[in-house]
């Protein structure tokens, strides 16, 4: 039995999940599942904590950054060996996601002395004369942080290491499909010295969560996850401050005036890598209709050579397990559907194994199909032609989400134009949209969420900025 970290103790329960390896099956543990009345027990500790690490100085929040960095370094392998496990994420991804993970710490332990303080101009209106003005932001309390199993440790590094940084606490709940790369990271916290009950990492049923929303205790719901479930938590979530970073539908546009063959390799490496299991994979492809033949050849034979799908602890693999079978068989069903209604498959649609796709691309798929709107989660790519830059833009703007896009082009008109038009929360030019790196502002708008991640914006999301108005002339 895997136990939680509790009030900086672990817990066992006789209730347990266990957690396979999606790849070969194996059972690779039964972790322990908290009760409403140790989730209620997590919230106390929090709370509790919160008298604590509201105190913490910059120094003192920086240092325990910086150890959890250092412990990082120091279980590298066994990070990278779990996620492999747990997630079927191929070895490659695994290493990055690991060595992303600690550069989240790392940024946060620089920003945890950074004071964003500033002064006001008091004097600027005839009232404000004689007064001296500051604002600095203070963390706001406890904070109930929910992750997905594609990325179980760096979107878990995501949301605790600007927790950890700005001084507040932190419930999290690790997706149950993927808890043991988080209870590590909390062995890593508790061996670095982060107060008990700063950070209780505990598996618990989606049933409590009702329970949690309207508890004022609870400063703000952080959610990383699905659209639907996303969006139904924050019409609970009452006066808490909510940020949601939820699905996409990524497209990548394509223009004869660039280089377009050497964007074919990063192309690929989006969409299909990890099974395509990223809010931000390549799922839509634009390629200019002067181009269109060329780069459809070129890109059916870069997959079919380049990319190739099996044992995720293999270093050559790119295309691992999908998390499931049913996430398999659903994503099955979308591309029967779309081939029903005139679709053609560039590529073979093989499953394999217990959850194994190998990567798709899809031509003329009509729009309204669910492999071509809504988000695939899966190695599956749809290739589309356009005419103008202008019909390019209205293609990606009519998707319901709004995470990021890419565009190739050499023109920088049309890179000004793709981010002042383009209805996304970030624009890569020369660049897959499935780019990102830690200290960028990260999130979307319309479906695909609400807020801000990245170390600096998530900070400012887990803090209320306080004005100090002193009076100089009583």
């Amino acid at each position: 039995m895997k136990p939680f970290l509790l009030d900086g103790r672990w817990v066992e329960t006789r209730e347990a999940e266990p957690v396979h390896n999606p790849w070969s099956g194996e059972k690779l543990a039964d972790v322990c599942v908290a009760s409403a009345r140790e989730v209620e027990a997590a919230v106390d500790s929090c709370h509790a904590a919160f008298q604590t690490t509201r105190r913490l100085s910059a120094a003192e929040r920086a240092a325990t950054l910086d150890k959890i960095v250092q412990l990082l370094a120091a279980r590298r392998q066994e990070f990278i060996d779990t996620i492999v496990a747990e997630a079927g994420k191929p070895l490659t991804f695994a290493e990055a996601e690991v060595d992303r993970a600690r550069t989240t710490f790392r940024f946060a332990a620089a920003l945890a002395l950074t004071d964003e303080g500033h002064a006001i101009a008091m004097d600027a209106s005839t009232p404000g004369a004689g007064h001296f003005g500051v604002v600095r932001r203070f963390p706001i309390g406890t904070i109930l942080g929910i992750t997905p199993f594609n990325f179980p440790l760096n979107l878990v590094a995501h949301k605790v290491a600007p927790c950890l940084a700005s001084g507040n606490t932190m419930l999290l709940k690790p997706a149950m499909k993927t808890p043991l790369s988080a209870l590590l990271l909390a062995e890593v916290l508790l061996e670095a010295g982060v107060p008990a009950g700063q950070v209780n990492v505990v598996p618990f049923g989606h049933q409590c969560i009702g329970a949690l929303l309207p508890d004022p205790r609870i400063k703000m719901l952080s959610f990383t996850g699905s659209v639907d479930v996303g969006w139904q938590l924050k019409s609970r979530a009452g006066k808490m401050k909510v940020a949601l970073e939820l699905g996409g539908n990524a497209a990548v546009v394509v223009e004869p005036d660039c280089d377009w063959r050497t964007a074919v390799p990063k192309i690929a490496a989006a969409a299909y890598g990890y099974a395509g299991q990223s809010c931000i994979s390549v799922q839509r492809i634009l390629v200019n209709r002067e181009i269109a033949s060329e780069f459809r050849d070129a890109l059916a034979a870069h997959i079919s050579e380049k990319i190739p799908t099996g044992d995720p602890a293999r270093r050559e693999t790119i295309v691992g397990p999908m998390i499931n079978a049913a996430a398999r068989d659903k994503v099955l069903e979308w591309i029967s559907e779309a081939e029903k209604a005139g679709a053609r498959a560039l590529t073979p649609v093989k499953p394999d194994g217990l959850s194994v796709l190998g990567p798709v691309l899809l031509e003329n798929v009509p729009a309204g199909c669910a492999v071509c709107c809504e988000e695939a989660f899966a190695p599956v790519a749809v290739l589309q032609e356009y005419g103008t830059f202008a019909e390019a833009i209205e293609l990606v703007n009519s998707s319901r989400f709004g995470l990021q896009a890419g565009v190739f082009t050499s023109n920088i008109q049309k890179a000004h134009l793709a981010y002042a038009e383009l209805e996304v929360g970030g624009v890569t030019i020369n660049q897959v949209p499935t780019f990102r790196v830690e200290n960028m502002p990260y999130g979307g708008v319309k479906d695909s969420g609400f807020g801000r991640e990245g170390v600096r914006y998530a900070m400012e999301e887990m803090t209320e900025p306080r004005a100090l108005i002193v009076n100089r002339l009583q």
